[in-house]
């Protein structure tokens, strides 16, 4: 077990040899272990000129169908020095990418969860999603396709929906609207196949909620952080009164921005009903009757 002193002269200044790797007492010498393990990246030259410690490859992900554990060959016909291949090496090498392609995808699950996974990769990249939002909605798809939940259902919904459900659990603001632009299916598909997803996979999904919302709309507005907050108060006071429950979470925070931007002293905060509407991607009615409701809920004459 380490100890944080020395065990000879109790002294605290232990030091690291970057050399032989022993922990050393600074104040007596004594050495009190040898052959620490340096878990630091390997910054040795070999005589190739690679110092940059990038000799373990690329870690493990669920973004790609074999988790990215496989051999890659690269697509340029070029030998280890920097050189160009002659004829018959070219073609050796493009025979050797045709069997390894061949090889990587050696069943229909394998070329399902490839286009599946192509799939998630572009629509998360439209959307500017986290790669780890990517990451669990590829796991979820593959969960999917192990139970045999892609049958009969389209590819492209399949991923849209397990997109959807990640957004969903990790309060990520996003509406089915939004994915059904970025997707090649509907928006109807996509609810439909998320349902279904969620009650055979069990999983348990939190209702969205408004203040996911008013965040990114304020964002999109160019709206203050007072204002924001007023928004969110609003909200709050809203969902304690009872009288908003059954009403969309995207009008809701649509009506709750308006009426926190009438409220505000700044004029520069002031924004229009179509302005919040284009924003948040719901109609000026449903803002006007959220607005109205809010107002009573609030004791605020418009």
């Amino acid at each position: 077990m380490k100890k944080d002193t020395c065990n000879d002269c109790n002294g605290t200044e232990l030091e690291v040899d970057t050399k032989t790797h022993d922990i050393v007492c600074s104040a007596c010498g004594l050495v009190q272990d040898a052959y620490t393990i340096d878990p630091g990246p390997d910054w040795s030259d070999y005589g190739d000129g690679a110092t940059d410690g990038e000799r373990t490859g690329m870690p493990s992900t669920h973004l790609l169908h074999d988790k990215g554990l496989t051999t890659a060959i690269d697509w340029r016909n070029r030998d280890a020095m920097g050189g160009s291949l002659s004829g018959t090496a070219s073609r050796l090498a493009n025979k050797l990418r045709r069997q390894q392609r061949r090889t990587r995808m050696k069943d229909s699950r394998e070329r399902n969860l490839a286009v599946a996974l192509n799939e998630i990769q572009r629509i998360g990249s439209r959307m500017d999603l986290p790669k780890s939002t990517r990451s669990e909605s590829a796991f979820i798809y593959k969960k999917a396709v192990d139970k045999k939940l892609v049958r009969g259902r389209s590819i492209e919904g399949v991923a849209a929906a397990c997109i959807y459900m990640t957004c969903r659990i990790h309060h990520i603001p996003r509406t089915l609207d939004e994915i059904g632009l970025h997707s090649r299916t509907g928006r109807k598909e996509i609810g439909r196949t998320y349902r279904a997803l969620a009650k055979e996979l069990k999983v348990r999904v939190p209702p969205s909620s408004a203040s996911d919302y008013i965040p990114r709309l304020c964002s999109s507005l160019s709206l203050s952080g007072k204002t924001q907050l007023q928004a969110l108060r609003i909200h709050e006071e809203a969902v304690k009164s009872g009288q908003m429950n059954g009403c969309g979470p995207t009008g809701i925070a649509a009506a709750a921005v308006y009426l926190s931007s009438k409220m505000s002293d700044n004029r520069k905060d002031e924004r229009t009903q179509r302005q919040i509407s284009e924003a948040a991607g719901v109609t000026e009615v449903t803002i006007r009757n959220r607005f109205k409701e809010l107002c009573l809920i609030m004791e605020w004459k418009a």
